[in-house]
């Protein structure tokens, strides 16, 4: 899919939507007024004892766990939902438990996948773990001595296990026959080309050893997952059963899909990364600026911080004019200042706006113009040379395909130079016209730009 540039103005997107306003300062609800909002959002799919859970998380702080396996080195769209779960929780004063899998993600979790996951190498499971751990602390806040949340790697308490001792300790309390049944187990052995290997068919004891551990270690009762994760809950919670004669509680999230059926965060040119060096701030904000219609109050209830009659209000509004996209606006915009910081997303839309609206070349900073090199094409020219031809430039740059092509456009008046349009077909580039000694900004007609930088 190709993201079609779109542009709001800043303070429309801060400030004038009376649903935006309240975003960035929402109340949470605490007690047993969590868990209805929460099912209010949607965001509950399954969950192992709902009264259970609500008497758990009015009893007091509750310490709560999501884990993620270090199978990247970031964090991708997909897995906003539990964690910005984990989120709500934290800020109604419950505790969270932040599990990376340096142990299990040397196996890879079968669950959700149609074939074996490629295994990762020690060394870059443990690189993948730092990246993910730096990540983590934009959503939660670890250093909150009132909740106390924690980032912790399962490799701490399973590399000391011997093998011997795990079987007769762990493995003695599931039955095959059970595990047959889970239905990630079920999907794998019935596709014929695929299969479970005994290394994947043995991650469910190992999760479910992770949550026996917390439970006994950090008083956790409550795992939170992906709905692809029913199975390696309920088998934690079983074993907790077990071996402590404890209860403990399990829900999961929904799957995430567009209306069109696919995943969110799944385009046709590759995954919608957290980290702006694999998905950049601006590939990030036009993507959720341009999800469907049919989508935008639902995604709003499921990441946004904003309170419900705040996206209801939305919700009408984009009803009387969906042309204004007002829903995409707020879940954009939240959700980019969530994950890149509000002055990126300041300057992605200063940056669509200098390029799609009437925004002023000269309002840019250098950084804002450095944006635009992972938006538009460009060319880097050398600073030994003094000047260019316009249309040597205008090729170089992919914006016409030849010389006279080039011509006719500067001819028909449709080719500018930093937002001025060039009357004259003498015109060239010189040093001079490079902003902070660095940049040009070609254009031809009202949607196609390019950038021309001089060379270090």
């Amino acid at each position: 899919m190709r993201l079609k540039p779109t542009f709001v103005k800043l303070n429309l997107v801060f400030w004038s939507n009376p649903g935006l306003a309240s975003i960035m300062n929402s109340s949470h609800p605490a007690g047993s007024n969590l868990l209805a909002d929460l099912k209010a959002r949607q965001c509950i799919f399954q969950a192992t004892d709902e009264k259970g859970i609500a008497s758990l998380l009015a009893a007091g702080p509750a310490s709560v766990y999501v884990g993620f396996d270090p199978t990247a080195d970031s964090l991708h769209l997909g897995h906003l939902l539990p964690l910005l779960t984990l989120r709500r929780l934290q800020q109604a004063g419950h505790r969270p438990l932040v599990v990376l899998g340096g142990a299990t993600g040397l196996i890879g979790d079968p669950s959700g996948k149609l074939s074996e996951r490629v295994m990762q190498s020690v060394e870059n499971v443990e690189a993948y773990t730092q990246s993910l751990h730096k990540q983590l602390a934009s959503f939660l806040d670890f250093s909150d001595v009132r909740t106390g949340g924690r980032i912790l790697n399962n490799r701490e308490w399973i590399d000391p296990l011997d093998l011997i001792g795990f079987l007769r300790d762990v493995g003695k309390h599931f039955s095959v026959g059970a595990m047959l049944g889970k239905e990630t187990v079920r999907t794998r052995l019935g596709n014929e080309n695929a299969g479970l290997s005994y290394t994947e068919f043995s991650y469910l004891l190992l999760q479910a050893y992770d949550f026996d551990h917390l439970c006994r270690t950090e008083g956790c009762r409550l795992q939170i997952g992906g709905s692809d994760q029913w199975g390696n809950i309920t088998a934690g919670i079983e074993l907790i059963r077990r071996r402590q004669n404890r209860e403990a509680y399990g829900w999961t999230t929904p799957l995430v899909t567009t209306a069109a059926g696919n995943k969110l965060g799944k385009t046709e040119t590759g995954t919608i990364w957290l980290d702006p060096g694999k998905t950049s701030p601006y590939a990030f904000y036009q993507y959720l600026l341009q999800v469907d219609d049919a989508d935008a109050g639902r995604f709003l209830r499921y990441f946004s911080e904003c309170e419900l009659e705040a996206i209801e209000a939305i919700e009408r509004e984009q009803a009387r004019d969906p042309g204004s996209r007002p829903g995409q606006k707020a879940l954009a915009c939240e959700l980019t200042t969530r994950v890149h910081g509000k002055t990126e997303t300041g300057r992605v839309i200063r940056v669509s706006e200098t390029l799609f609206g009437s925004a002023d070349l000269m309002a840019l900073d250098l950084e804002s113009f450095r944006l635009l090199e992972t938006v538009i094409p460009g060319t880097v020219v050398s600073r030994e040379t003094p000047r260019w031809a316009l249309e040597d430039l205008l090729i170089a740059t992919g914006l016409v395909s030849s010389k006279s092509r080039a011509r006719e456009e500067i001819r028909a008046g449709a080719v500018s130079v930093n937002q001025k349009k060039v009357e004259g077909m003498t015109r060239a580039i010189g040093h001079e016209d490079f902003l902070w000694e660095r940049y040009v900004l070609l254009g031809k007609g009202r949607r196609h730009h390019a950038w021309v930088r001089l060379g270090d």
